[in-house]
């Protein structure tokens, strides 16, 4: 029964919006003496932004926090919508949307802590990584089994492209496709 709702949030989708700390990263940020800071992203996710936009879907990504890093990832992957410093989440969630010309519930939305809870209860499909906030993983439709920083965006991404019964051809076009 979950299945076939998930796969009817998934069809209505056409953007998928995410967290970066705590979700595309582990949350660790390593500050360097020079006053920059690094991050580390997970190759796996990556490859999901890719196989998102070939399936159709636009990227967004939301941070609390602003970082060179981040933009640099964003550009690598061609992520369309980068919002960076937010402080409400729920407010700049509502306006990557309406700049969209999108509803709510053709959105989804990753996150991993209480401050992504305002965009998470916006989103038509919402979820959270495994080791996120006990009050996000309460709210998320999806937990995934993967950690922040570890595949989790990879993991959302992939349910979503398997429920919406795209997953296949996409790894058909790559090569990966299973006999």
């Amino acid at each position: 029964m979950k299945d076939e709702a998930l796969a009817a949030r998934c069809r209505g989708l056409r953007l998928i919006v995410t967290d970066v700390d705590g979700v595309l990263t582990d949350g660790t940020v390593l500050l360097l003496p020079d006053g920059g800071e690094a991050k580390a992203f997970h190759i796996r996710d990556g490859l999901a932004v890719v196989l998102a936009h070939r399936a159709g879907l636009q990227t967004a990504v939301l941070s609390g926090r602003s970082s060179d890093a981040v933009s640099r990832r964003a550009r690598e992957l061609s992520i369309g919508t980068v919002r960076q410093g937010v402080s409400d989440k729920g407010a700049a969630f509502a306006e990557i949307l309406a700049a969209a010309g999108l509803a709510s519930h053709q959105a989804a939305y990753m996150g991993d802590d209480v401050n992504d809870l305002p965009a998470m209860l916006q989103a038509g499909l919402s979820a959270a990584p495994a080791d996120a906030a006990f009050e996000v993983r309460a709210q998320a439709y999806m937990v995934t089994d993967a950690r922040g920083g570890h595949g989790c965006f990879r993991e959302f991404v992939e349910a979503i492209l398997r429920a919406r019964g795209e997953w296949d051809s996409l790894m058909a076009k790559i090569g990966a496709g299973l006999p």
